[in-house]
C-alpha cells in the first residue's frame, strides 16, 4: 500500500499501529518485563518506541522474534555480532572449552594465544590486558594514562561514547565518572589544537573513536588525527583510540586505514566471539607497569578478565573466521551497500546521506554538506523512526538511529534486499521526507 499523502506524524502513528498489531507477543513480554526491569530491558540502546521486539533466536545473518517474524539482521548486536549467529567454528570452540571447565581460577590455554594474535594484528599493541567489556577497557585506559602522566584531565569529544559511564551525547550523562573532562568538537582541528595547547600541563590523554560510532558513524578527518598525534607527542599527553567498534573495519583496525598509531587502544564487542569481552593495550613501556613482578606495579583485577569461554571464542574467531580475506570482503560489501543507499536517496531527491566506512554506516536524513556530530544530535528523529518501523515490517531488522552493521554471513542478496526495501520506503514517503535542496 502506497502512503504518499500523510504528514510525518500521521505516517508514524499509522506505522506504530501496524507494528503493534503485528507483534502482540513482544508487547506482552515487554509489559511483563517492566515489573522487574526498568523499561522492560537491561540495556538502554535496546529500547525504542513503541516497544522492542523480543528475539527468540538467530542463524547466520537472520533473527526470529517471539511472534514468529524473520528478519535480516542489520543491527548485528550494535557491531558486536560481526561473526553472525551460531558460527559453527565458534560454537565448536565454546563447546570444547565448556567441557574442559569454565571457571578454572588460573591462567588458561587460550589467553596468551589470543593476546599474541591481537598484538600481531593491531599496530598500536605491544602488550595487552583483558577486561570484561569495552566500557571497562576505556575506564582502565583513562586511569592508566592519568597514573602514568601524573596529570588529571581527559580531553574527550562531544557526542562521543566510550561506555555507559563515559558518554558525551547531548551534553553527557549524570552517571559519568567524575574525571575532569575537557570537551572539544569532533573534527574541529583548530579548536581542539588550541584546547590542547592551553591545557598542556593538565591533559593526561585524548580519547576518541577514529570514527564516531553512536555519534553517527562520522569518520575522523585525516588532518584532525594528524594534529592529535603531533600535539599529544609535543605536550606529553597519551593518545587513546577507542577501537571497540572500528577495529572491525580493517584487518589492522581503523588505525591502519588512518595511518595514525595511538599510544593506547581499547577493544571489545566482536573480539570476544559473542561472549562478553574487553581489552586495552599499547606501548610496552606503559603496559609493563601492570607486570606484578615489577616494584610498584599497577594492580589490575577482574574475575572474568580471562574467562575461558571468551578467550576460546575470541581466539577461534580471530584465527579461523575473521581472516584478512573475510575482513576485506565484508567491508567491501558495506561500501556497496552505502553506495546503493546513497544512490536511492539521490534518485528520490530526499535530503539524506549515508556516513561511515566499510561494514559500519549510518543513514541520516540530513544533506552530506550539513553532516556533523552536532547536526546529527539536533536532527528531527521522526524520519529515522519511520524508516525503522517500516523496515521491520518488511523483515529488515535495523536500529532506530539508522546505524547499520554488517556481519560476515551477509551476502549480496541481503544487501540488495535492504536497498530495495529502502527504495520502496522513499517512493512511498518522499512527499513528507526532507527534500534535497530544501525544495
Amino acid at each position: 500500500m502506497t502512503r504518499r499523502n500523510a504528514d510525518l506524524d500521521s505516517a508514524l502513528a499509522d506505522a506504530t499501529a501496524r507494528f503493534t498489531a503485528a507483534n502482540p507477543a513482544s508487547l506482552a513480554r515487554h509489559e511483563a518485563a517492566r515489573a522487574s526491569l526498568p523499561g522492560g530491558s537491561t540495556r538502554a540502546v535496546m529500547w525504542y518506541e513503541p516497544f522492542p521486539v523480543a528475539l527468540a533466536g538467530g542463524q547466520g545473518c537472520r533473527v526470529t522474534d517471539i511472534d514468529g517474524h524473520g528478519y535480516v539482521d542489520f543491527v548485528s548486536e550494535y557491531t558486536a555480532g560481526l561473526y553472525g549467529h551460531s558460527d559453527p567454528v565458534i560454537l565448536a570452540a565454546l563447546t570444547e572449552a565448556a567441557r574442559a571447565g569454565t571457571v578454572l581460577g588460573g591462567p588458561n590455554l587460550h589467553e596468551a594465544r589470543l593476546a599474541g594474535e591481537l598484538v600481531a594484528r593491531f599496530p598500536a599493541l605491544e602488550r595487552v590486558r583483558f577486561t570484561s567489556s569495552g566500557t571497562e577497557a576505556n575506564i582502565m585506559a583513562i586511569a592508566t594514562a592519568r597514573a602514568v602522566t601524573g596529570r588529571p584531565a581527559v580531553l574527550a569529544f562531544r557526542e562521543g561514547y566510550h561506555g555507559g559511564v563515559l558518554t558525551f551525547a547531548r551534553g553527557g550523562s549524570p552517571l559519568n565518572l567524575p574525571f575532569p573532562f575537557l570537551m572539544a568538537d569532533y573534527n574541529d582541528t583548530a579548536g581542539t589544537a588550541a584546547l590542547l595547547r592551553a591545557h598542556a600541563d593538565r591533559i593526561a590523554c585524548v580519547i576518541l573513536e577514529p570514527m564516531l560510532g553512536g555519534g553517527g558513524c562520522i569518520p575522523a578527518a585525516p588532518d584532525f588525527l594528524d594534529m592529535l598525534r603531533r600535539l599529544t607527542r609535543e605536550t606529553g599527553a597519551l593518545l587513546v583510540f577507542d577501537e571497540v567498534m572500528t577495529s572491525r573495519l580493517h584487518h589492522g583496525g581503523m588505525q591502519s586505514i588512518a595511518g595514525v598509531i595511538p599510544d593506547l587502544m581499547t577493544m571489545g564487542k566482536y573480539l570476544g566471539g559473542g561472549v562478553g569481552f574487553g581489552a586495552f593495550g599499547g606501548r610496552a613501556d606503559i603496559m609493563d607497569r601492570f607486570d606484578p613482578a615489577r616494584p610498584g606495579a599497577f594492580g589490575h583485577g577482574g574475575t572474568f578478565n580471562n574467562n575461558v569461554l571468551g578467550m576460546a571464542a575470541g581466539l577461534a574467531g580471530l584465527t579461523q573466521v575473521l581472516t584478512p580475506a573475510a575482513s576485506q570482503r565484508v567491508n567491501a560489501l558495506g561500501e556497496a551497500l552505502r553506495a546503493g543507499l546513497a544512490e536511492a536517496l539521490c534518485r528520490h531527491r530526499v535530503a539524506g546521506c549515508v556516513s561511515g566506512c566499510g561494514s559500519l554506516m549510518n543513514l541520516h536524513f540530513l544533506p552530506a554538506s550539513a553532516l556533523s556530530p552536532a547536526a546529527v544530535a539536533a536532527a528531527d528523529r521522526r524520519p529515522l523512526r519511520l524508516w525503522q518501523l517500516e523496515m521491520m515490517l518488511k523483515g529488515q531488522y535495523v536500529t532506530p538511529r539508522g546505524m547499520i552493521a554488517l556481519s560476515l554471513p551477509h551476502g549480496e542478496a541481503e544487501i540488495a534486499g535492504l536497498i530495495d526495501a529502502t527504495e520502496g520506503f522513499l517512493e512511498d514517503f518522499r512527499g513528507i521526507l526532507p527534500a534535497a535542496g530544501g525544495g
